[in-house]
């Protein structure tokens, strides 16, 4: 399970596909409607919150968004209706982490996109993260 901190504008067609079924995945564990990875790191953050529910909706609602700026069809109406209208932070090392981490998956699977993302001074977020000073996140998996 990876539930990226970056913006998912990044993400290629099938990158994006993953996030959003991961991400529901994410969303069933939250509710209680799993029985296996009730413990996985990528939802630490998510269960720190005072709404972790709400949280998790909250980030599917934002890769809806970007799914509808590219024409797909995302059904939005698997998110849950929890609110959550905080920002959860993430450190600058995670975001550096993650955008090498996706450009060297890119590398072969979208080589155009690779391209545009060394190009990239500024990255972008997910826009319910906030980033803070910090090195790789204590719950990510090197």
């Amino acid at each position: 399970m990876r539930l990226w901190s970056i913006h998912p504008a990044y993400l290629d067609s099938k990158g994006l596909l993953a996030l959003w079924r991961e991400a529901l995945l994410a969303q069933k564990v939250l509710l209680g409607e799993t029985k296996g990875y009730k413990n996985h790191p990528q939802l630490i953050r998510f269960k720190n919150t005072k709404n972790p529910v709400g949280a998790i909706a909250e980030y599917l609602r934002g890769i809806v968004d970007e799914a509808d700026k590219r024409g797909y069809k995302f059904d939005n109406s698997k998110i849950c209706h929890e609110e959550f209208k905080g920002r959860i932070t993430v450190t600058e090392g995670q975001i550096e982490y993650e955008f090498a981490h996706l450009a060297n998956k890119l590398k072969t699977r979208a080589p155009e996109l690779y391209c545009k993302l060394k190009k990239v001074k500024e990255i972008n977020l997910h826009p319910m993260f906030k980033q803070v000073n910090g090195n790789v996140e204590s719950w990510e998996i090197i």
